[in-house]
Parts: structure tokens; C-alpha cells; sequence
């Protein structure tokens, strides 16, 4: 893990997530407290501006999907549906694979932006729970113009 990536309390937050029974001010604002980490860093951004802006008019579910799409560029949602009165939502990475191929974080809640927010958390936690190096692997790219060459006699 980083240290630039605070360590997020995933039970905690999950269960905060799960026993809400509706979005509200201080719990979005502690969801990007614990578990975003761009947003703080580009505050002054227009992209932190218009999720605060949809905060502010309380326009919950915009400002999560916002928040996927800041917080997680190489995730998309998959799914969002509405059955027997809970909301699930996927997030993932592959979003063209089909569905038993993908690695898809699941959430669902009664209310979608708790729902998506949950799924966002998911990620969160699943990427926390992921060992990094420390120094990055690189593999050299191969010239293709280069061709081995075997000689007995050379010299």
C-alpha cells in the first residue's frame, strides 16, 4: 500500500453504507474522506468543483457516478438494476467481457446512490487488499528487427 493512499477502514465503512437508510451530507462527505483520494488532491479541479456542486443540490446518485468516474478512470459501470425494491450496481474493469468471465464488484442497497457509493467502497477495499511492489516491474520491448545469431567460427 502507498502512502499517499489512506488506509480505509472497509467494515466500518461498508457497514455505515449498509445501514443508511438514505443518502445524506456528512456521510457523502465522509465517503471521500476515507475513501477517495482525488478528489482532496485536485480541489481546486472543475471535476471536485461539479461533485461538490451535486452534493450541494443533493443530487446523490450524480455525484457517485461522478465519483466512480474520478475516483476509478479504469472502472465503468456494468450493471444498475431495480429488483424487489433494492438497487444493484457492478463495477468493472472489462465491462465487454461476459458476465461469468468478469470480476465485477457488486453492491445493492434500496437507495442507488448508496448502492453505487457501496460498489465504489468494494473496489476501494478490494485495491487496498492487493500487494505492490515497491519498484515497479518493467519488461524491456523486444526490437523487431533483432535476430539471433548463432557462429561457430566467428572471430
Amino acid at each position: 500500500m502507498t502512502a499517499a493512499f489512506r488506509r480505509l477502514d472497509p467494515p466500518s465503512l461498508d457497514q455505515q453504507l449498509r445501514a443508511a437508510p438514505a443518502m445524506t451530507r456528512p456521510l457523502m462527505l465522509d465517503i471521500i474522506a476515507h475513501a477517495c483520494r482525488r478528489v482532496p488532491t485536485l480541489a481546486e479541479g472543475e471535476r471536485p468543483a461539479r461533485i461538490m456542486r451535486l452534493i450541494d443540490v443533493e443530487a446523490w446518485a450524480d455525484a457517485a457516478l461522478a465519483l466512480i468516474e474520478l475516483e476509478l478512470p479504469m472502472w465503468q459501470v456494468r450493471r444498475i438494476a431495480y429488483d424487489e425494491g433494492e438497487w444493484h450496481c457492478a463495477l468493472s474493469r472489462e465491462r465487454e467481457l461476459p458476465d461469468w468471465l468478469d470480476a465485477a464488484v457488486e453492491a445493492r442497497h434500496s437507495d442507488l446512490a448508496l448502492a453505487l457509493l457501496s460498489a465504489l467502497v468494494g473496489v476501494r477495499a478490494l485495491a487496498a487488499d492487493v500487494p505492490r511492489p515497491s519498484v515497479p516491474s518493467v519488461r524491456p520491448v523486444p526490437d523487431p528487427l533483432y535476430e539471433p545469431l548463432a557462429c561457430d567460427n566467428c572471430g
